[in-house]
């Protein structure tokens, strides 16, 4: 018999290893993020180079009578060691408000390098004790100054009336001035007695109690009996329950008008 032949088996064809695609490269949306951050670098540094430029300029617009250009610029002067945009215009606006005789200030930039400044100075409306100042709102604006309007309302009382006096003293005047009198100086004084002072010499003491109802009595008795005696009137006295005393500049004494109990009140 032949000899048997091997059994071999034919190897398996190899098969191909599938190519490696790389992916599609987006040259497009490459180069527009890349210009996008040039755009974002080329701002940022722009940005820093005007932040760090010095303030080359201050304009200060106002009205000024007591306020000088050179305390503007002095109280600014600490806040503006920082650059254009860096400094801080609250920070200025404050330091300037808190200079006296200035009501209200505002500051803002002005391109390239400009910083304006504008300022309202305090309007004074009346003195206040020996030689403060209150403003329109009443408020104590001066503590102490040499230099005081004669024509100015003097007020007075203790420490945080100040607003307390200063209405009740533009009420007041405002119903004077309806009847042809000019308020020149209103008081209260520790215990909360008021005094009311008329630019014809006369006083008017409300006392402390009830001193709006005392008030209201005071003009229904001038528009009844006493505006025709007006200016001979050194003082009226309205610390009673429902009448008044009257001092007479000539001395002759004083008369009571009663309405009722006569009692006086603190």
């Amino acid at each position: 018999m032949p000899p048997k032949k091997a059994n071999r088996r034919k190897k398996a064809p190899k098969r191909a290893k599938p190519a490696i695609r790389l992916p599609a490269i987006n040259w497009n949306h490459i180069g527009n993020t890349l210009l996008l951050l040039t755009v974002l670098v080329c701002a940022y540094s722009g940005t820093a180079w005007v932040m760090d430029q010095p303030i080359n300029a201050v304009r200060i617009v106002g009205r000024f009578e007591r306020v000088s250009s050179m305390q503007i610029e002095s109280a600014m002067s600490p806040f503006l060691k920082g650059g254009f945009l860096s400094t801080n215009l609250t920070l200025v606006q404050q330091a300037i408000t808190e200079l006296p005789w200035v009501e209200r200030a505002s500051v803002r930039r002005s391109w390239p390098s400009t910083l304006s400044v504008t300022v309202v100075e305090e309007s004074a409306a009346a003195r206040w004790g020996k030689a403060g100042l209150l403003n329109i709102y009443g408020e104590l604006f001066v503590a102490e100054t040499s230099h005081i309007p004669a024509e100015l309302p003097r007020l007075s009382g203790p420490a945080g009336s100040e607003l307390r006096v200063a209405r009740r003293f533009f009420d007041l005047d405002k119903q004077l001035k309806q009847r042809g009198l000019t308020a020149i100086a209103l008081s209260i004084d520790a215990r909360g007695a008021w005094q009311l002072n008329l630019s014809n010499g006369m006083q008017v003491r409300f006392g402390a109690a009830a001193t709006d109802e005392r008030a209201e009595r005071f003009f229904a008795a001038f528009d009844g009996v006493l505006g025709p005696l007006a200016d001979k009137v050194k003082y009226i006295d309205m610390r009673y329950t429902n009448g008044f005393a009257i001092g007479w500049k000539s001395g002759e004494g004083i008369r009571m008008a009663d309405f009722g109990e006569t009692d006086p009140h603190v």
